[in-house]
C-alpha cells in the first residue's frame, strides 16, 4: 500500500446548515464500548501521569471517564479501582448522571482500568472487576498482535458477561477486523500520535491520525475510540466528526491537580512531570526493562483544576457541533476539506507577533 495519508492539521471541517438553537442544549453523550456510554466523549488516558483514582472521579463527576494504569501493583491498582467505585456510590454519581436520559441510552456508569497482554494480565483483571471495573482495557503499543488474540480470547472467557474489553492501539482495517473478530467490544486507534510517543521516529512505524481513523471506521461495527495527537478542542471535534465514538486525552489534562504527582516549584512557576508510558522514566520508575524506549518524559505548567480545562474543551466541541448544524454526535457528519500548509496557517491567529 502506497498512498497519502492524512492528520488533524491536514483537514478542515466545512459548516452547514444549522437549526441549532443553543449549544447549552447540544447533547454529547455516545457510545463509549458496546455496553456502555458516557455524556461526554472524553477519556483519561491510563498513564501513570494522568489518570488515578482522583481524576477517574473528576472525569466522572463531568460525564466522562477515566482509564486506571497498569503501572503499579495489582492489589495497589484494585484499591484505586475500589476506592474510585466507592467514591461514585458516596457522590451519589447515579443521580448526576440521569441514567438513560440522554441520545445514547446510557444504562451505567463505566469505570475503566488497565492490564497488559501478558504476564499477570488475568490475575490483575480479574482483582479490577472485583473491586468493581466494569471494563478491561488492553494497554498495549501494537494491539494487532497474537497476545492481544490470547488476551482477550482469555478475558472474555472468564470475566462476567458485564465486563466489556478495549483493545488497541491498531492504525488498519485489517487489525480492526480481526480485534472486533477477536471480542474486542471497542477498538483503540492511533500508533505513533502521542505528545511524547517516539514510535514513528524509532521505528518508522505509524499511520496519521485522521487516515488511521477512516480505515478503522470503514470496516467496523463497534465504537471507536481516537487516541493520540489530540492538540485541541478542534481536534477532539475532527476525530468525532470522522466517527470516532470518544477520545482519548493525554497531555490535554495531564498538569492538573487530579493528574498523579506532586507539583514541582521552579523559577518560573509550577509544574508538573508527564512522562510516557514507553519512556525510559516510567520504565526506570517501575522497575521494568531499560529496552524498547519509544517515549520521552518532561515537566509541564501546572493548569489548576481539571474540571476547567474539560470545560473548555467541551466548549469548543459543542461549537463544532454547531457550525456542523448537529444537535447531538448522532447527527455530526460534516464533510471536510484538505488543506495546504497556507490553508493551515490562515486557521491560526495571524496578527499576533
Amino acid at each position: 500500500m502506497n498512498k497519502q495519508a492524512l492528520t488533524y492539521d491536514d483537514i478542515q471541517l466545512v459548516p452547514s446548515y444549522s437549526n441549532v438553537s443553543s449549544r447549552r442544549n447540544i447533547d454529547l453523550s455516545t457510545p463509549l464500548t458496546k455496553r456502555y456510554g458516557i455524556h461526554i466523549p472524553l477519556v483519561a488516558s491510563c498513564m501513570d501521569t494522568v489518570c488515578e483514582t482522583e481524576m477517574a472521579i473528576a472525569l466522572a463527576e463531568m460525564g466522562g471517564v477515566g482509564c486506571i494504569h497498569r503501572f503499579m501493583g495489582i492489589e495497589h491498582q484494585a484499591a484505586e479501582v475500589k476506592a474510585t467505585a466507592d467514591a461514585f456510590v458516596s457522590l451519589n454519581l447515579a443521580a448526576v448522571w440521569k441514567l438513560e436520559e440522554s441520545a445514547f441510552a446510557i444504562k451505567q456508569i463505566p469505570l475503566i482500568a488497565s492490564v497488559g497482554a501478558n504476564g499477570d494480565y488475568l490475575e490483575r483483571a480479574i482483582e479490577l472487576v472485583k473491586a468493581g471495573a466494569n471494563i478491561i482495557l488492553i494497554d498495549v503499543a501494537h494491539g494487532h498482535h497474537e497476545n492481544v488474540k490470547q488476551a482477550l480470547q482469555t478475558l472474555r472467557s472468564t470475566l462476567p458477561v458485564h465486563v466489556d474489553l478495549i483493545a488497541g492501539n491498531i492504525a488498519s482495517a485489517k487489525a480492526a477486523q480481526d480485534l472486533e473478530a477477536w471480542g474486542a467490544d471497542c477498538l483503540r486507534t492511533g500508533v505513533g500520535g502521542g505528545s511524547l510517543c517516539t514510535t514513528r521516529l524509532k521505528t518508522g512505524f505509524g499511520v496519521p491520525n485522521v487516515t488511521c481513523l477512516q480505515e478503522v471506521i470503514a470496516v467496523t461495527s463497534i465504537p471507536v475510540m481516537a487516541d493520540g495527537g489530540i492538540r485541541t478542542s478542534g481536534d477532539i471535534s475532527k476525530a468525532l466528526a470522522l466517527g470516532s465514538c470518544s477520545v482519548m486525552l493525554g497531555s490535554l489534562i495531564a498538569g492538573t491537580k487530579e493528574a498523579p504527582g506532586q507539583i514541582i516549584e521552579k523559577t518560573g512557576g509550577l509544574y508538573k512531570r508527564y512522562r510516557g508510558a514507553a519512556s525510559l522514566e516510567t520504565k526506570s520508575v517501575h522497575g521494568q526493562e531499560r529496552r524498547n524506549v519509544e517515549g520521552e518524559s518532561t515537566v509541564i505548567p501546572f493548569k489548576g483544576g481539571v474540571k476547567f480545562v474539560v470545560e473548555s474543551l467541551l466548549d469548543g466541541v459543542r461549537s463544532a457541533l454547531s457550525y456542523g448544524g448537529a444537535n447531538n454526535l448522532k447527527e455530526f457528519k460534516p464533510e471536510y476539506v484538505q488543506v495546504t500548509n497556507a490553508g493551515l496557517a490562515e486557521a491560526r491567529p495571524h496578527l499576533i507577533f
